[in-house]
């Protein structure tokens, strides 16, 4: 690994000054000496550009609407002379250095100039080298100046953004904290919720059995192994929900028949009343490369859902269809639909949607089902959509891609196949 050359200000003053031309501004009342001492400095300093004004008043609209690196002005000229120029110039823009220019012997009027701020000067006649060097110098330093602007800039910057970075991570710590409270609260509540009902329906059973009434106790196990399988669900929720979250959540994919899965769901899910899919001899197989456990779990959340929020007697609907380059796995229910407002949130964790009626005999989850199946989903390179209409019902619907190969098989024979669950 080739580690980047460290830089230095004189550097990146160097950087800067390729990113922009220096510009300066010379003032004198002498045209010709304004002349001759502009075409000096473009002979001598062919990287700058150079302006020139025969007066202090001219110079002064000039730098309101040019942003000059320096500024050079000969002391004595009528109207406004140099050194009014220089107190006007460091009260509007302090940061342009000025020098100044004045006549032999008048050493007095230089230092007089040096105190009230100006950054060199000069005596008539111009030695050009020294006049020009001290230019140079006073571009440099206008440039560092401009550099250390720059980076106080950036660093102002920097520090609100983290300032504000600090306030948004305290505030998620602060609704993480309140999210886990709640969460905490709600995984007590539901685990206990089975707990309990194992415990009475064993204390029941103690009693008719010492009783005799074992058609009871055979029910009342019945009802306890229905517990046991809820308590176990919310366990298994937990654990796949840390796998996702730490990412040690592995498929082991291979081939297998999506729609032998989808049947075989479908009859472990509700025995009677399932509708045989269309021309079920027509599609014999339909071989696709994913986690048939994991898929099967997807589609397990999706059916469990759909039964827990749909009136008795209204229909689940299944659909499988395969195109040239996905297959769709939709569960359509009757039930009361889900608002635009809570669609947003419906794959986070924990979350369940307020004020939905839980059919009864249905139990409550921990708001983990959709979490955990877009998991599944998104883990295969496939995705989720869901359809909804509040007071009409749901539609959600598992998008898998295919492979080339399984792709060209859909081209050759498109398949959709439905069934229909009627729920009692």
């Amino acid at each position: 690994m080739i580690c980047p050359r460290p830089t230095t200000p004189l550097m990146e003053m160097e950087q800067a000054k390729k990113r922009r031309t220096p510009r300066i501004l010379l003032v004198d009342d002498d045209s010709a000496a304004l002349s001759a001492l502009s075409r000096t400095f473009r002979l001598r300093m062919r990287d700058i550009e150079v302006d020139t004004s025969i007066s202090a008043f001219e110079a002064l609209s000039l730098i309101k609407t040019k942003d000059y690196d320096a500024v050079i002005s000969d002391i004595k000229m009528p109207g406004m002379d140099g050194m009014q120029l220089l107190a006007n110039v460091h009260e509007s823009m302090p940061e342009i250095p000025v020098l100044l220019i004045t006549g032999h012997g008048e050493h007095e009027l230089a230092m007089q100039a040096l105190q009230e701020g100006a950054y060199d000067y000069t005596l008539k006649p111009i030695d050009r080298d020294f006049f020009v060097a001290s230019v140079r110098r006073a571009l440099q330093t206008r440039q560092l100046l401009r550099l250390v602007q720059e980076k106080q800039q950036a660093l102002e910057q920097y520090a609100h953004s983290l300032e504000s970075q600090v306030e948004q991570r305290t505030r998620e710590l602060m609704s993480v904290n309140d999210a886990k409270d709640r969460m905490l609260s709600m995984v007590a509540h539901e685990l206990a919720t089975p707990l309990t009902s194992l415990k009475g329906l064993l204390q029941l059973a103690h009693r008719r059995l010492n009783h005799g009434a074992i058609d009871k106790v055979l029910r009342d196990i019945e009802t306890m192994e229905a517990s046991a399988d809820h308590l176990g669900v919310l366990i298994q929720d937990l654990r796949d929900a840390i796998h996702i979250q730490t990412s040690q959540f592995i498929l082991q994919r291979d081939s297998y028949d999506l729609i032998k899965l989808c049947q075989n769901v479908l009859d472990e899910f509700m025995v009677n009343d399932i509708a045989t899919p269309c021309c079920p001899d027509q599609y014999e197989t339909l071989d696709v490369n994913i986690d048939s456990n994991r898929i099967r779990q997807a589609f397990l959340n999706l059916l469990s859902n759909a039964r827990k929020y749909s009136p008795k007697g209204t229909p689940i609907t299944v659909t499988l269809q395969q195109q040239a380059t996905e297959v769709c796995l939709s569960v359509t229910d009757c039930g009361s639909g889900i608002s635009a407002e809570h669609l947003a949130h419906i794959y986070e964790q924990f979350y369940r949607v307020p004020n939905s009626n839980v059919q009864e005999g249905e139990f409550t989850g921990l708001g983990l089902g959709l979490y955990i199946t877009r998991a599944i989903v998104e883990q295969h390179g496939g995705h989720m959509e869901v359809q909804s209409v509040p007071g009409e019902g749901s539609t959600f619907s598992i998008i898998l891609p295919l492979s080339q190969e399984e792709g060209s098989v859909a081209k050759a024979s498109p398949l959709h196949i439905a069934w229909v669950i009627r729920i009692v």
